[in-house]
């Protein structure tokens, strides 16, 4: 009964402080304490939304097409870079400083180029999204691959265990927590640095949407669409975490305990 209640509360918590902010915002732009040209009410955001809600649809479509395909891309990258270098010690110190660097490249300073090198079609958004995607994915599993149980390990090799039974017995699974904590920050980078490439340069998508209605000073439909990225990135985040109870029964019998 103590557990129902708290599962209760922590669900109605976030929901009743996202209602206290929108009340909060509705009260501010309905009294003009803010001019509605500078701050839509939520109402207006809403009306946006609806009246838009079919282009919306199909921009949503090309963002996540670009999204999908840069985050299986980049995993699969990832994947691969944190197996060898888990693998081979001195790959680990050749490579890891370049893995860092990626990360340390602004977002916004490198789409210009890579729409410069490459068009404006898709190509670009895939490749800054696998460049976003790669970081996390690779030092999570590197760290999950690094933290697996020695004694476990020197226990399957007295027992004649390969290489890859090892891996697949012991280091994977024990990577699999870190992997999907750094899939659900992915999912939501990607969406994001979707978004950022489609602003400079695009024939479809939210991004592209954002930068006309921006031009037209459209601001409610300025909000409609940054809600809509917020809750694109929250549902992808949701459904990693059903992936991973689904990949990882395990932990979820080790939380009923």
């Amino acid at each position: 009964m103590k557990r129902k209640l708290q599962s209760i509360t922590s669900k109605l918590l976030p929901l009743a402080t996202v209602l206290a902010i929108l009340l909060i915002w509705q009260y501010v732009t309905g009294t003009e304490i803010i001019p509605p040209f500078l701050l839509p009410s939520p109402i207006d955001v809403i009306n946006a939304f609806t009246s838009d809600f079919p282009l919306l649809m199909s921009n949503s479509m090309v963002t996540l097409t670009e999204m999908l395909i840069g985050l299986i891309v980049g995993i699969v990258f990832g994947f691969f870079m944190a197996v060898i270098m888990d693998r081979f010690s001195a790959l680990y110190k050749a490579f890891y400083p370049l893995v860092v660097i990626t990360q340390t490249i602004p977002t916004v300073a490198i789409a210009p180029l890579l729409v410069l090198w490459f068009g404006y079609e898709m190509l670009p958004k895939v490749i800054l999204i696998v460049i976003i995607v790669f970081f996390p994915i690779t030092v999570s599993l590197l760290e999950g691959f690094r933290s697996a149980d020695k004694d476990t390990i020197k226990l399957m090799r007295s027992m004649g265990a390969n290489r890859l039974q090892i891996f697949r017995h012991v280091k994977f699974p024990c990577a699999l927590p870190q992997f999907f904590s750094s899939l659900k920050i992915s999912v939501s980078y990607a969406v994001v640095g979707a978004v950022i490439s489609e602003w400079l340069g695009g024939f479809n998508g939210l991004g592209v949407y954002m930068t006309r209605v921006r031009k037209a000073y459209a601001f409610d439909k300025m909000f409609a669409v940054i809600f809509l990225v917020s809750a694109i990135s929250l549902i992808l985040m949701w459904l990693v975490g059903i992936l991973q109870k689904k990949c990882m029964p395990w932990k979820e019998k080790e939380n009923k305990i």
